[in-house]
Formats: C-alpha cells, structure tokens, sequence
C-alpha cells in the first residue's frame, strides 16, 4: 500500500530534485551503494527505512524530514 503523502512529506520530484542539485540521480546512488539501477525509487512510492535513509543521507538530511508521516 502506498504511504499517503501528507503536508510535512516532501513531494517525490523535490527528493529528485534535491539529488540532481548534488549531481546524483536515484540510477546513480542505487548503483553506488550496490543496488539494482531502479532500487531507491521504491522509496518515493512506499515506506522502505533502509533506501530511505540513503537517499536522505545523499541529500544531507534526516529521512524523517523528507518522510515524516512515514515516522510518526
């Protein structure tokens, strides 16, 4: 099921966005950490802690900022 996006989320092209800003892409950062190339974008759709707090880490920020309704 997929997590509802509430008003603290970030929407899932700001998450992309932010990666690009750092010359990533989600491809990039899934390949880098050994993952399949399609890996992290499970986590723009539905909750998954350990792509999550990649993606969080490469943007330079708490999963819980990005994904908040996901940790209440």
């Amino acid at each position: 099921m997929d997590t509802i996006l509430h008003p603290q989320d970030w929407h899932k092209t700001d998450v992309v966005a932010a990666l690009h800003k750092r010359g990533l892409s989600l491809r990039r950062l899934s390949v880098a950490n050994g993952l399949t190339p399609r890996a992290l974008g499970i986590a723009l759709h539905r909750r998954a802690p350990k792509y999550e707090r990649i993606i969080a880490a490469a943007i330079g920020v708490d999963a819980r900022e990005i994904w908040g309704s996901r940790y209440v």
